[in-house]
């Protein structure tokens, strides 16, 4: 029997890194895509993030952004940023975040890492490698030689450990492998990091990851007209917002 759409989870949602995060964990976490939980498109290329009912729950404007209306307490609840989102979900479930301090810790580190450091520069090398109006050889250097560093960074951890954060499959994998996927785009040769090509894929093999991933793909449009630069990249995003 179908679950009342009342009691899914709502996540509002885009085919893009941060996305796709969530998507996987929620999939990892056994909820099913349309009997669990809702993906809502948000195109981003179209100006849905600037929405007021969804400045309401990502005051951000940012995807993803995620509506429990079973949350803590049996209470509804928003939450906005990818990662915190995955932190509630593993909370939630129980699942993919360690319980012992030092296990939780040594996850909660990469994920920063991902969110502080792996997703703004690789952001960064997609913009100016792929978006920007004109290329800035200063700026593509800068940001492809900071993403080689970062995969070495991923290398060197993965030499002793199957997985980001040491033996057991986490939200660490969950939020650094869809910001991987597009290391051709990134500049980047696998064949230079030969311990993190093994678990990218590892990671990439696995079924929830798959369907995670799959998630919203047939709304995917082409970000290289106008429209779609200024509502990213443009003055759009510095409008002052009641």
């Amino acid at each position: 029997m179908n679950k009342s759409k009342q009691n899914l989870i709502d996540v509002y949602s885009w085919p893009t890194p941060n996305g796709h995060k969530v998507h996987i964990m929620l999939e990892e976490c056994g909820y099913k895509l349309d009997q669990d939980w809702i993906a809502h498109p948000i195109d981003i290329g179209a100006g849905d993030q600037f929405a007021a009912q969804f400045l309401k729950i990502s005051p951000n404007n940012k995807i993803p952004a995620l509506f429990d209306p079973n949350g803590p307490d049996g209470k509804p609840i928003s939450i906005f940023e990818s990662g915190a989102i995955l932190l509630y979900l593993a909370g939630k479930t129980g699942k993919f975040l360690p319980q012992s301090t030092r296990g939780k810790y040594e996850v909660l580190q990469w994920l920063m890492f991902q969110m502080g450091g792996l997703g703004p520069m690789l952001g960064q090398n997609h913009h100016f490698r792929l978006y920007a109006p004109e290329k800035i050889d200063y700026a593509v250097n800068r940001y492809t030689n900071e993403a080689k560093r970062l995969y070495g960074v991923l290398d060197r951890q993965l030499k002793d450990n199957p997985y980001i954060a040491g033996k057991t499959y986490s939200i660490a994998d969950m939020a650094i492998y869809p910001w991987t996927r597009n290391w051709k785009n990134q500049g980047m040769d696998l064949k230079d990091y030969p311990h993190f090509k093994k678990w990218f894929e590892k990671i990439g093999e696995r079924p929830a990851v798959q369907r995670g991933c799959a998630v919203l793909t047939a709304f995917r449009k082409p970000l290289h007209d106008d429209k779609a630069r200024e509502q990213l990249f443009g003055s759009t995003q510095y409008q002052k917002r009641k």
